[in-house]
């Protein structure tokens, strides 16, 4: 769980997103929003969203607005079985823990009858011990408190997809992280580009392309730069998960 229960309940609240309810977001404008570190995806994702709120449910559906998303709205909690019961299978489901005239419990075990396979992100104004209990009995992704912020949302939406691997990193975002992490480890280490060239035998204008993410590096160019970095290949792409 990647959250921890007394931070989340302690924590001092954020602002609020934006007072206004946004306009759906034309399908041109969605297909243009970058998703974090540039993730993509190999087709359809499904999201459900379930808040009695029409309006926190049109920000969430803007803020998660993305070409590969495929978002349902509901905001009638009496609809909310029966939209779960569909044969529909969604990936996750963004879920207000409050839902008018329902337990959280039972609706827990609506998603966990019918939607078996989806990640569950719990959203709650009413935060509190049992509800975190219950969520992590529950086995949610992650559980955030009302006022949030968008940005936090979607990289929490995000991290649970690329968890699933729904979501992978491009190619470009991929070589870039390389170099950053190849980078920060060097400069870490004081070493210069010159005395990495001279380790791995790597031009020193070739270590520069891959250090700024402009050229990829073969898997015998990475395995040299590890050994001069004293470092394991896996560990170099643990960095790169990391950040």
């Amino acid at each position: 769980m990647p959250y921890d229960v007394e931070d989340r309940l302690t924590q001092t609240p954020k602002p609020l997103y934006p007072a206004i309810t946004p306009a759906p977001v034309p399908k041109a404008q969605a297909q243009a929003q970058p998703g974090p570190r540039e993730l993509q995806s190999s087709g359809d994702i499904h999201i459900l969203i379930l808040d009695d709120d029409p309006h926190t449910c049109a920000v969430i559906q803007a803020a998660l607005s993305n070409r590969d998303f495929v978002i349902d709205v509901v905001s009638d909690p009496m609809m909310v079985e029966s939209t779960l019961a569909r044969p529909n299978n969604y990936h996750l489901i963004v879920l207000d823990y409050v839902l008018p005239g329902l337990e959280a419990e039972q609706v827990f075990g609506w998603i966990r009858d019918s939607q078996p396979d989806a990640n569950i992100v719990v959203v709650t104004g009413y935060p509190s011990v049992d509800s975190a209990i219950n969520c992590l009995r529950a086995k949610t992704c992650d559980y955030l408190t009302k006022p949030f912020q968008v940005d936090q949302l979607r990289e929490i939406v995000f991290r649970c997809l690329e968890s699933k691997g729904l979501l992978r990193m491009t190619e470009d975002a991929l070589k870039e992280a390389l170099g950053a992490a190849i980078r920060e480890r060097r400069k870490a280490m004081g070493l210069t580009l010159a005395n990495m060239s001279d380790r791995t035998g790597v031009s020193l204008g070739y270590l520069s392309q891959i250090e700024l993410g402009k050229n990829s590096a073969s898997i015998e160019t990475l395995y040299r730069i590890c050994l001069a970095l004293g470092m394991k290949m896996s560990e170099l792409f643990h960095a790169v998960q990391r950040n």
